[in-house]
């Protein structure tokens, strides 16, 4: 019956896990491994969908290889993978002797989508395992060394994508990305709530589409009334993006805006985004040494 149904719901959610079964449930867990010559992981998330993740990606990928880093860019996205078109690799990747994929380069950063290894015109009709397969041997299966600092663009939500990342390797850090309308918002700080409980730290926010600047006589233009600060729930703001009349057209000839428009305000944005988080890293890099 419905009342058995939901008593035996409470015992099982209240009931506290022993030693034994608590070891039990982590031996079927994968185990977290850093990846060979890959110094830091960076994740950029949200928990909504349309926000400009892979638009911040991309850039912010960029950014960091201008610096001079080593960067990779891994998408994370399976079922809507946009990095192949953002960073304009299309190309199938070659396998080396070792069995790993060659991850392809571009702008000085080294790509890798499950757009490069399936028909564009093909839809992906997988259920989680696969998923999660498919991740593993993106993140694992690749030959990304050297790099400094590898961003994942993940897809929207808090599903079978985050839990294998976090699962099969250390993060360094998380990047959200959000616009300042209260539904992507309030899907942020669930999206913050889930890296909490997987004790990923949240190096910062990315706020996107708040503004437009006018390329004829520079005036801003405020889309949303009030002051910036979007909830008290959610990071501190690193930067704050414009709504950039160029995106479109770089998105689609695969030119990011840092690179052909890199005296942009757009760019010089991005450049504070790389910057601060660089110094972020390099400060984890001095601590791990002292250790």
């Amino acid at each position: 019956t419905m009342a058995s149904l939901i008593r035996m719901a409470r015992r099982t959610y209240s009931t506290k896990l022993t030693d034994h079964q608590v070891a039990l449930m982590a031996r079927s867990l994968p185990k977290r491994e850093s990846i060979p010559g890959v110094q830091h992981i960076l994740v950029v998330a949200s928990g909504k969908g349309g926000v400009g993740k892979s638009t911040v990606a991309a850039n912010f990928a960029c950014s960091l290889a201008k610096l001079g880093a080593r960067v990779g860019l891994l998408d994370g996205d399976i079922f809507g993978p946009s990095i192949p078109l953002l960073m304009n690799v299309h190309s199938e990747p070659l396998i080396n002797e070792n069995n790993q994929i060659i991850p392809p380069q571009n702008y000085n950063v080294k790509c890798l989508s499950m757009g490069m290894l399936t028909p564009t015109e093909g839809a992906i009709i997988w259920r989680g395992p696969l998923v999660m397969s498919a991740i593993q041997r993106l993140l694992k299966g690749a030959a990304w060394s050297p790099l400094d600092v590898l961003v994942v663009d993940t897809p929207p939500g808090t599903g079978d994508v985050h839990l294998s990342l976090t699962q099969h390797a250390p993060i360094t850090g998380v990047i959200l990305v959000t616009t300042p309308h209260k539904a992507a918002v309030d899907v942020t700080i669930r999206g913050a709530e889930m890296y909490h409980k997987l004790k990923v730290p949240i190096l910062g926010l990315v706020e996107n589409m708040r503004y437009s600047i006018c390329d004829s006589c520079k005036e801003r233009t405020e889309f949303f009334k009030g002051p910036s600060k979007l909830s008290n729930k959610l990071p501190t703001t690193i930067i704050s993006l414009p709504l950039e009349s160029h995106i479109a057209e770089c998105g689609e000839s695969g030119v990011p805006v840092v690179i052909k428009h890199p005296n942009s305000e757009y760019a010089k944005l991005f450049s504070q985004l790389a910057s601060h988080v660089w110094s972020i890293l390099e400060m984890k890099n001095e601590t791990n040494e002292v250790k």
